[in-house]
This record gives C-alpha cells, structure tokens and sequence, in this order.
C-alpha cells in the first residue's frame, strides 16, 4: 500500500470511460493533477463535441502544460466494436512506461426507470446490460490482460457505483441489477487476483444530467418526488466534492480490496 502522505498516483497510464459529462469528466480534471509528467490518460466516451470541449480544457489546463498527455476516443461502449476501440488505443502503450495502470469504469446509464413487471422486451434489457454490464466486465478484462501483473507496475480497478447495487428502487430495477451484478463482479476480481487494487465507489446523489432525468422520468411518483425534493432543497452532491473523496481513497490506498464505498462513508 501507499503511504497516507502520498501526493500523486505515479506515472501512470489511466483509462476513463463516459468521460465527456458529469462524474467522468471532473474525475478526468481531478486525476490529471494527481498523476506524474508523462502519464497518459485515454479518455472514452460517445459524444464528439463533449470530448472536445474536455480537450481544450485539459490542453489548457495546469496538466496538460506540465507534460500529461491526453488522448481521446469516440467510443459507443454499448457494443463491442466500441470497446475494442478503447482496448486498440491501449494496446499501443508500453506496460514498462508506466508505474500505475488505473481503469475507472464510469459510463453508465440510468435505463428505463418503469416497473420491473413492464420488462417483456428481452433486447430492450439485452441492450442495457450490454452497456452497463457487459461493456465494463469486458473492457477490464482486456486492460488486465493487455497490461498483465509485473514486478514494479500497480493495477487499480475503479467501478463507479451506486447506493443503487446495494438497495432495491421502485420503478429502478434494470439501473439496481446493473450495478449490483458490476459490484459483485469486482468483488469476485478482487478476491481471485489479490495484487489488483479493486474498488467500488458510491459517488452518491449528484447534480447532473442523470439526476434531471431521475426527476422527469422515474416511474414511481414517491421516489421521483424525493428526488425533486433534494434538488429543491439543495442537498444534491456537486461532482467536484464526490470525486475529491474517492481521490482520496486513491491517494491513501487503504481500503479493502474490492469493497464498496459510499460518499457518506468517508
């Protein structure tokens, strides 16, 4: 483990899915300034005119003039074509380069927020898993084996979670199986390759695009009301706040290996 006094996560190479928006795109922002000159972060995600408007932000940025590079992949990673994308602009990186392999599943989508008694469309759920479950099950396996274990090289594995994996909500239920299924696949990959730092993070309620949409499009009228109720009043999580905390947990490097983590709890 490192040291609780660590100031950066090495030079390393860092993979962040659904990087353009939200959650993705501050942990793209606040991981470029923990890591080394020389470090590379690839960053994926399906819409074109927000990775551009990242890369000017990022090229411009404190980072980008001290030697991290960044690169950028249009990617749908709702189907394999897009992962293989991801996996190909990896593969073209050395392992010997780079003390620090750090893989952040974050791309994610909320689904259809109907009853779970609604889902008689098998390629309607086939299509949500496929993103949601498959694409990141994949894409760590192939990032694992382009980069396999080797003397001086930490791996860390960061599944971008939800209190919605551990507890079932009304009208939710493709967006709770999604995640649950994902945190016990990180679970299951932690315990079976001990030298890989798993983790499995809760950034909590957020101010974002998916929360508008939790607002507008929930099915059951009582949690679609709780959740105005939190932005009404103020009680939404900005990005900037939740991904400060899992730098933390990152930096310090201490939790246990595959454990789920809620902004809350720290």
């Amino acid at each position: 483990m490192q040291a609780l006094d660590a100031k950066d996560l090495g030079r390393a190479l860092c993979i962040i899915t659904g990087a353009s928006r939200g959650f993705g795109r501050t942990t793209a922002i606040q991981i470029s300034e923990l890591v080394k000159p020389k470090s590379v972060l690839v960053l994926a995600a399906r819409n074109v005119e927000d990775l551009r408007m990242l890369q000017a932000d990022l090229a411009a940025s404190k980072a980008g003039k001290a030697g991290v590079v960044f690169e950028y992949v249009v990617a749908d990673l709702g189907v394999k074509e897009g992962v293989e994308c991801v996996v190909k602009a990896i593969k073209l990186k050395s392992s010997e380069d780079f003390d620090h392999l750090i893989l952040v599943n974050n791309a994610g989508s909320l689904g259809a927020l109907r009853y779970a008694r609604t889902f008689t469309d098998m390629s309607e759920v086939d299509s949500y898993m496929s993103f949601n479950l498959s694409s990141p099950i994949c894409l760590t396996a192939c990032v694992l084996e382009a980069f396999p274990r080797r003397e001086g090289l930490r791996r860390t594995v960061v599944n971008v979670s939800s209190l919605c994996g551990l507890e079932p909500f009304l009208s939710w239920g493709l967006y709770c199986s999604g995640k649950a299924a994902r945190d016990m696949m990180f679970r299951v990959l932690a315990k079976e390759d001990p030298d890989i730092r798993v983790l499995s993070y809760s950034p909590g309620p957020l101010d974002t695009g998916m929360q508008e949409e939790a607002r507008t499009l929930t099915a059951d009228n009582s949690l679609r009301n709780t959740f105005t109720d939190m932005f009404t009043k103020g009680q939404l999580l900005t990005c900037e706040a939740s991904c400060a905390k899992l730098m933390m947990l990152l930096l310090k490097d201490e939790y246990t290996s595959g454990a789920h983590i809620d902004f809350y709890e720290i």
